[in-house]
């Protein structure tokens, strides 16, 4: 069975997961606690293959998807597991009866699962509890673009 990608300096394991199996017992199975988030959204192949150990990835970590769902263009990926993303809509001014355009950039938890993200892709991002002061989302579903 091959670990989990060990890069900080604490033990990374999954806490559903028991790793200390007897040595003769069974068959050899690679140990892993991932479920769907639900909503019509696939789970992603390295969210279930793969070795990475998030706490807050909504497929194999401890957050759960409810309330909102939104999309926006991915605009920054300097952060560890979390990007920016840029939300565009159309604001209604009265008195010249026409619309501005205006935008909002939001901090989104995104799960070592979608590997291949880059600046430009369309993402779809899920409310979830608060991940930190300023993550309250995280992305449950890419639209490729280019």
């Amino acid at each position: 069975a091959k670990m989990a990608e060990q890069t900080e300096r604490s033990f990374q394991k999954q806490p559903t997961v028991f790793l200390n199996k007897k040595q003769g017992a069974g068959k050899k199975k690679t140990l892993r606690h991932y479920f769907s988030v639900g909503l019509g959204f696939k789970t992603p192949r390295e969210a279930i293959n793969g070795t990475y150990v998030d706490k807050k990835c909504p497929f194999t970590g401890n957050v759960h998807i409810r309330g909102r769902i939104l999309s926006g263009v991915v605009l920054k990926m300097k952060m560890m597991r979390t990007i920016v993303i840029r939300r565009d809509y159309l604001h209604y001014v009265k008195k010249y009866n026409r619309f501005e355009k205006r935008h909002k950039n939001m901090s989104v938890h995104c799960s070592p699962a979608f590997r291949d993200l880059i600046v430009g892709d369309v993402v779809t991002v899920g409310e979830c509890r608060p991940l930190s002061k300023t993550v309250r989302f995280n992305v449950i579903g890419i639209k490729k673009t280019g």
